[in-house]
């Protein structure tokens, strides 16, 4: 069962889809994050914007559908 009392930090840095490069966590005023927040990087190579769901800590799965569907 996930614990929604207390938040969950971000990664400061993700690996960029597009072009493998390092993309940076955006300024954001909160520091921890719930399940089912948005969260925003930006590559600081191709300048790409990202925005991912984080996970439930039950699944770990964030934006991706349930498999089968």
């Amino acid at each position: 069962m996930a614990n929604y009392g207390h938040g969950m930090r971000a990664p400061e840095q993700i690996i960029c889809v597009d072009c493998g490069g390092t993309c940076h966590l955006l300024p954001h005023p909160e520091t921890e994050f719930q399940p089912g927040d948005p969260v925003a990087y930006r590559c600081s190579d191709c300048m790409d914007r990202w925005d991912i769901v984080m996970p439930d800590e039950d699944d770990g799965r964030g934006d991706m559908p349930p498999e089968g569907a």
